[in-house]
């Protein structure tokens, strides 16, 4: 199959997603909801301005991820509270006026939850959650806390215009390991027809347990723990209207291949 062709179905695939889950009331719809401003996309194409608050972003979940203004560090929301993760490993409360050029959130209710007794890496971790997802389709919200023996974690840089594009702002970016340490790794599990919309696979941040040192999740290993999950069958798309995003080329390059560069894979 094409790579134009198997996009053109991938698309459509998630729009079928989308629609098949359009009815039901506001307050069942909104408790299965996912609220995302912009595309992976747009952000693989250095579109790193929104018009979208922190403020206005916290009125459609109390939990997720993302990215901020001209990709100034790497973003995580939980309890309602979001977090702004800096370059060089620390981490602060982001103000209601800062803008996110890319965020996924969502109101965070475990469906499933799993102890952790005995340690596991990423690879155990992830085939874990794996084996207690009820379906490839859906996408799960994912919070596991505990004690790590290691989180690697990444950052990303603040960048002035003209921007460039995700896999060459990633370049280069500072890495930081955190050794036995207690925190939060949050984040999603999407699935692969939503590449290009969102980031296929798993996509975590973490925190630790002072709220004041974090980042993009590499690799870690969980020691013990607790593993929460919650599905999601509702996507409240919203794109910006900036300049930027409308001018901005979509479709261009191997969205899959850059995806994976800049997210570590």
């Amino acid at each position: 199959m094409g790579a134009s062709k198997a996009t053109h179905q991938g698309f459509h695939g998630w729009v079928r997603n989308l629609l098949a889950h359009a009815g039901g009331s506001g307050d069942a719809r909104r408790s299965r909801e996912i609220y995302q401003t912009s595309t992976m996309s747009a952000l693989l194409e250095g579109v790193y301005e929104g018009d979208v608050t922190i403020g206005e972003l916290l009125r459609h979940g109390d939990f997720g991820l993302g990215t901020f203004n001209r990709l100034d560090g790497e973003m995580l929301i939980l309890d309602g509270v979001c977090h702004h993760l800096r370059a060089d490993g620390s981490a602060h409360v982001a103000g209601d006026d800062e803008k996110t050029p890319f965020a996924v959130v969502t109101r965070f209710r475990a469906d499933t939850t799993i102890p952790v007794t005995s340690a596991g890496d990423h690879a155990a971790v992830t085939s874990l959650i794996d084996a207690s997802a009820g379906s490839a389709n859906m996408i799960y919200a994912i919070r596991v806390t505990g004690t790590f023996g290691e989180v690697r974690t990444r950052t990303v840089m603040e960048q002035s215009p003209p921007f460039p594009p995700l896999t060459e702002a990633t370049k280069g970016q500072r890495e930081t390991t955190f050794t036995d340490v207690t925190g939060t790794l949050a984040g999603y599990r999407t699935p692969d027809f939503e590449q290009g919309i969102s980031v296929a696979g798993y996509h975590l941040h973490f925190l630790d347990e002072s709220g004041r040192r974090g980042g993009h999740a590499l690799d870690f290993r969980l020691e013990r723990g607790t593993i929460e999950l919650s599905a999601r069958s509702e996507i409240h798309l919203s794109l910006p209207r900036t300049r930027q995003f409308l001018d901005a080329n979509l479709t261009s390059g191997d969205l899959a291949a850059q995806i994976r560069q800049t997210e570590g894979g």
